[in-house]
């Protein structure tokens, strides 16, 4: 390479703006020059050791030897190294037509087009492990999250705590109970879960005594006639219905998010982390294993038949349930392949009258999900990663399945409280998490459009 064109500062200008450096010497390009091209620093990038280098040569330097150290003093850098934005100035001010001419050498030389590319790549991969990563996000924000989180933390444990005193309540459901051993007041309260439409017949059951053996002898014309006098024919096939479920199993079926996890408390642990973190994977969990008793009714709820649009329909939908038709496979597919969050998210927004706080826990946490879906796919784009994507989906593929096996293997040893704990935290923590998380993804996509 030849040796570089001496550029110097005109002092003239220097002493009309400030006297003081009217003595000042002449500063030549010579000292700001790179120790691996010898020519004028261009973007300088200062490494641990204090030496600074022009980021293409630090980028060639790196694609060449795969070191992450410096090239003069072989000390090994920290992190990722960035631009001396200080000295970049200074020099840009300093000698402008040196470094333009510099840029538009650089410009059109591939090699080193392609070397800062996929040096800029490996500090992307990079910046999650940089070890001063969790204080800079404190500093510009991320403490405010922190703190979110530590008050819910707290929150979460005096919860916990007390729904571990009580564990009895969860014990007295009726999901446990014989029907031939309800009360009265259980009956009544079976009959309210059905709907809001219940409390029509809530005092004639009362004023009756209607208890569990006796409910179980109860047939529709009973039901049709006085002291009952259930003329509505969709309420009246909605409660034989669910009489029958009852009948069959002896308990209770579960209706509700909590009374299903009093019934499956391993595979609601298991179906919310999985829905989290592999929503298609735990969806083809419910379909495969789960068909009649969770399936059916969630694909019935997010894509429901026209024809379910009055009020009995909506009533009895989920009592009375057929297979799906082609339509609502349809529409299931295409959600579930592009969109399986959203999925989570109308199933939720359907039970808001059931759990109103949980359910919207559910749905902010589907969107914030989707949201770093789509950052996770613009990342594969932006990097021109499309071919690893069977491998990356086999590797998760696999990765889900072998952390299933081992809960599985490992759940009877496991104490409930624990369960209890992970459970919530992933019910109401993880969207906070989340935010975190989004906000974090957008930061740094700021960062590489800058």
């Amino acid at each position: 390479m030849e040796e570089p064109q001496k550029y110097y500062l005109n002092t003239v200008d220097l002493e009309k703006d400030d006297p003081l450096k009217s003595t000042g010497p002449q500063i030549s390009v010579s000292e700001f020059s790179c120790h691996c091209c010898y020519d004028i620093l261009v973007n300088p990038t200062t490494l641990n050791c204090g030496h600074s280098f022009c980021r293409h040569c630090l980028a060639l330097w790196w694609a060449s030897s795969k070191k992450t150290e410096c090239p003069e003093c072989r000390e090994k850098w920290e992190g990722f190294p960035k631009v001396n934005i200080l000295l970049r100035d200074a020099i840009e001010k300093l000698f402008p037509d040196a470094i333009r001419m510099r840029l538009e050498d650089i410009q059109q030389n591939n090699d080193i087009v392609q070397s800062l590319a996929a040096f800029q790549k490996y500090g992307n991969d990079q910046i999650p492990l940089a070890p001063n990563t969790g204080r800079v996000n404190q500093q510009r924000g991320g403490g405010f999250f922190s703190g979110v989180l530590t008050a819910l933390t707290g929150v979460a444990v005096v919860l916990l705590v007390y729904h571990w005193s009580s564990k009895e309540s969860e014990h007295d459901l009726l999901v446990h109970k014989a029907v031939s051993k309800w009360t009265a007041e259980e009956v009544v309260l079976w009959l309210e879960q059905l709907g809001p439409w219940t409390s029509l017949y809530r005092e004639r059951f009362l004023s009756e005594r209607v208890n569990g053996r006796l409910l179980l002898t109860l047939t529709e014309e009973e039901f049709s006639k006085s002291p009952y006098t259930i003329e509505n024919s969709s309420h009246r096939r909605a409660i034989l219905m669910e009489l029958e479920r009852v009948k069959a199993l002896g308990v209770k079926p579960p209706q509700n998010l909590w009374e299903y996890k009093a019934v499956n408390p391993g595979r609601s642990l298991f179906l919310l982390y999985a829905l989290k973190s592999s929503p298609r994977l735990g969806l083809l969990y419910l379909y495969l294993f789960d068909y009649t008793d969770t399936f059916l009714p969630f694909i019935h709820t997010i894509c429901p038949l026209q024809e379910d649009s009055s009020r009995e329909d909506i009533i009895t939908k989920l009592l009375d349930l057929k297979e799906p038709t082609w339509k609502q496979w349809r529409e299931f597919l295409v959600k579930y392949s592009f969109l399986p969050y959203q999925l989570i998210a109308e199933f939720a927004w359907d039970w808001l009258e059931v759990h109103y706080w949980t359910s919207r826990f559910l749905i902010i946490n589907a969107m914030l999900l989707s949201v770093l879906e789509l950052f996770s796919f613009w990342r594969i784009w932006s990097r021109s990663e499309l071919k690893t994507v069977p491998q990356r989906m086999w590797n998760h593929f696999w990765k889900v399945s072998t952390q299933g096996l081992f809960v599985a293997m490992f759940w009877p040893l496991i104490p409930q409280f624990v369960c209890n704990c992970l459970f919530y935290w992933a019910l109401y923590f993880n969207p906070i998490i989340n935010i975190d998380l989004v906000v974090k993804e957008v930061r740094r996509l700021e960062t590489q459009v800058l």
